[in-house]
């Protein structure tokens, strides 16, 4: 099947009624008194949270801003995929295709797509595993994605496009450029990791102090921050069972993220962010996007050099670090902010989207 059909968010009440239930519901657990956030998220914090998500905040209202703008599905290699395809004025626009990371979706992108349409031609999709494409089978790796994405432009007509993408779409981006490198312009990412990071010892001589703080911060990550990471790498399936079940521990789990990695941290807002985190509810995704890591870690299809022009934006909180990146991408453009963190989308839209202009200007 290559045919291309519309698609509107449209969630039956009963989930809504079911979600408010399950959260005025939940058995809370107990906590260490004192330990702020230094033990994970703080009970207060997500009741708090909680009790918004289940009688202040409004699915409906945003329900409708994802359905201001027009979206579809299509089947690639045997998987739904569904995206937001946002044409500028411009016919002459270069198609740029954006890929969200986790625990992100296509909502991470809302805030920039009016900055970006009158430049681009926007193609957004929900990744294999991940929120209206629904849960894919085994092997749904970065490079895969990629290959499907190919497909995806081929189908809409688009034939030379670029690519944009943070944290697991900084994955997803630079691998598009690999598998069609005749057709890929540009890959712009943020919040980028793998092939943009040392790997093992690094070598610091001749590192400047941010580059050595970035170290640090990678440093930190993986002794106390990469817990999520290790469980949902090796046993996606046992933690599937609490996201699928439980809003407030798809909350928990998802939201530490969102408040932890954010710049400064708890910044992102608060309606945003739970819409979100509904989209992996409503779609029952918090399970299945776990599998991302679990593919990732276990297809040995690691980042291979590539030829396509590449821009680095990196944020506050990012931790790429250009001498690492080079030996694998062809690194033309690297920005620094001072603001903004790991989603830069939802954090600093307006830096990111110029960012991501100024770079294909030259590309066209």
């Amino acid at each position: 099947m290559t045919d291309i059909r519309p698609f509107t968010v449209d969630v039956p009440q009963e989930q809504l009624d079911d979600l408010r239930r399950r959260l005025q519901a939940t058995r809370w657990p107990s906590q260490v008194p004192g330990a702020g956030w230094s033990r994970g998220v703080p009970l207060e914090y997500l009741k708090d949270l909680a009790a918004y998500w289940a009688d202040g905040y409004d699915w409906r209202a945003w329900e409708a801003r994802l359905n201001a703008h027009p979206q579809f599905t299509t089947e690639i290699d045997g998987q739904t995929v569904h995206f937001l395809h946002v044409r500028s004025a411009r016919e002459d626009a270069l198609p740029l295709l954006l890929a969200h990371g986790w625990p992100g979706s296509v909502v991470e992108f809302l805030p920039v797509v009016d900055l970006l349409s009158p430049h681009f031609h926007l193609v957004i999709p929900s990744h294999p595993n991940f929120g209206f494409s629904g849960p894919a089978g085994a092997g749904w790796d970065s490079h895969r994605i990629a290959r499907a994405y190919a497909v995806l432009m081929e189908r809409l007509g688009y034939h030379r496009y670029g690519a944009q993408g943070g944290d697991f779409g900084a994955f997803v981006a630079p691998d598009l450029g690999r598998v069609a490198p005749d057709r890929v312009v540009g890959v712009h990412v943020n919040a980028a990791t793998a092939g943009f990071i040392p790997f093992g010892e690094a070598d610091t001589e001749g590192l400047t102090e941010g580059e050595l703080a970035r170290l640090e911060r990678m440093s930190t990550f993986l002794s106390t921050g990469n817990g999520y990471f290790q469980i949902q790498a090796t046993k996606p399936h046992t933690i599937g069972f609490g996201l699928a079940d439980s809003p407030a521990g798809l909350l928990a789990w998802i939201g530490e993220k969102l408040h932890d990695w954010a710049h400064p941290a708890g910044s992102i807002d608060r309606d945003l962010m739970l819409t979100n985190v509904s989209v992996y509810w409503l779609t029952n995704t918090g399970a299945s996007s776990a599998q991302m890591y679990y593919e990732s870690m276990n297809s040995h299809n690691w980042p291979t050099p590539s030829k396509v022009p590449t821009a680095v934006a990196n944020f506050a909180e990012d931790i790429a670090i250009r001498r690492f990146a080079e030996p694998l991408n062809t690194i033309v453009r690297w920005t620094e902010f001072d603001r903004g963190g790991h989603f830069a989308a939802m954090e600093a839209p307006d830096l990111l989207a110029q960012d991501v202009v100024e770079f294909f200007a030259g590309l066209r």
